[in-house]
């Protein structure tokens, strides 16, 4: 009978042990996983191969685990922000774009017959520049002509300073910087270079991927990282932070998940700093000391550093209750695309529907 209760137990742990290997998800085979992203694309579109092929590159590349759940987070972020397009009309474009050129004109005194006179020169298309700009649909037509007047038109250089205003683009809107910082390991070549990139499907796939899932949490739900997405790695736990130091203080902060205010030095911090130096004694923490954990912000090891656990401890303690450690940031989205008021939460919620979908397909 011992024996037999032995022999069970090391078959049991034996179990466990390649249990705890590598998820399921991770020992299916490609064609299956390809297969599942397939079958959850919307039977519309066109060439759900080519979206779950790109998909599972901008997955595996990465080393992020092609689960169920983390391939409905993508495709719930493509579907809300450009409907499985992976260069999305934007309403009302030629407007915007020629918005942007007279507003950056007035800034800089330019006389607007200067700003017509140099839009009549022939593109390298061979259109004029005004004709291009009565055209343009995408994100990448307006950052096309914008590349083209920039280097093609003096006045273009002077009224942008060499540098495109066009920040997002492709089937995930993500940032074009973003995808600058983070291009090391892509695998396809970057011969147009990293712009272009994020105007196609793979390489918005990719960048996209890499701003929702590439970067460790402690949260419970995806649901934050749908915020972070739309507001910043970590908004979501630095709105909870803040969260905890205005409990902790009774100083009425806003919880929109930045914790130190651009370019303050230690004499003019920003709200959030000041209410948690008004903690400082509290928490026997200098100014210094805060700095530096609030630099750290933007890391998964700020939740590491004694500012953040004694905020919380002091936050705990005079709410009688543990207090939440990620919670929406209230953000209002602003864009020259957005003709309503949004808020990061509205963005978020509506991924978050989105993905409860997906998954129960």
């Amino acid at each position: 009978m011992t024996q037999r209760l032995c022999w069970t137990l090391s078959l049991l742990l034996l179990l466990a042990g390649c249990a705890t290997q590598a998820p399921l998800s991770s020992q299916r085979r490609p064609d299956e996983i390809r297969a599942e992203i397939v079958r959850k694309l919307p039977a519309s579109l066109a060439d759900r191969e080519g979206w779950a092929a790109d998909l599972y590159v901008a997955l595996t590349a990465q080393d992020i685990e092609p689960s169920s759940a983390n391939l409905c987070a993508v495709l719930a972020v493509a579907e809300q922000e450009s409907t499985y397009n992976a260069d999305p009309a934007v309403p009302g474009l030629p407007k915007i774009a020629r918005a942007e050129i007279d507003r950056r004109a007035d800034a800089l005194h330019v006389p607007g017959f200067l700003v017509s006179a140099a839009l009549r020169i022939d593109s390298p298309d061979g259109r004029s520049y005004a004709q291009r700009l009565e055209h343009v649909r995408t994100e990448r037509d307006m950052s096309e002509l914008y590349e083209d007047f920039i280097g093609m038109v003096p006045l273009g250089g002077k009224l942008f300073g060499g540098l495109n205003p066009v920040h997002t683009g492709g089937p995930m809107q993500v940032s074009i910087d973003f995808a600058r910082e983070h291009a090391r390991g892509y695998p396809y070549p970057l011969d147009a270079g990293v712009r272009h990139e994020v105007f196609t499907r793979r390489g918005g796939l990719y960048f996209g991927t890499a701003h929702l899932l590439g970067y460790p949490t402690h949260y419970d739900a995806l649901l934050y990282r749908f915020a972070d997405f739309n507001a910043g790695w970590y908004a979501s736990r630095n709105a909870a932070f803040q969260g905890a130091v205005s409990k902790a203080s009774g100083i009425t902060l806003a919880l929109d998940g930045d914790l130190l205010a651009p370019g303050a030095d230690l004499q003019h911090p920003g709200t959030t700093e000041r209410a948690v130096r008004a903690l400082g004694r509290r928490m026997d923490l200098d100014d210094a000391q805060i700095r530096r954990a609030l630099q750290r912000g933007d890391r998964l090891d700020f939740e590491d550093t004694e500012l953040y656990t004694r905020v919380f401890a002091l936050a705990d303690a005079a709410a009688g209750r543990p207090l939440p450690r990620a919670v929406l940031p209230g953000i209002v989205l602003e864009s020259p695309k957005i003709t309503r008021q949004l808020t990061t939460a509205w963005f978020a919620d509506r991924v978050n529907a989105r993905w409860q979908r997906c998954m129960r397909r």
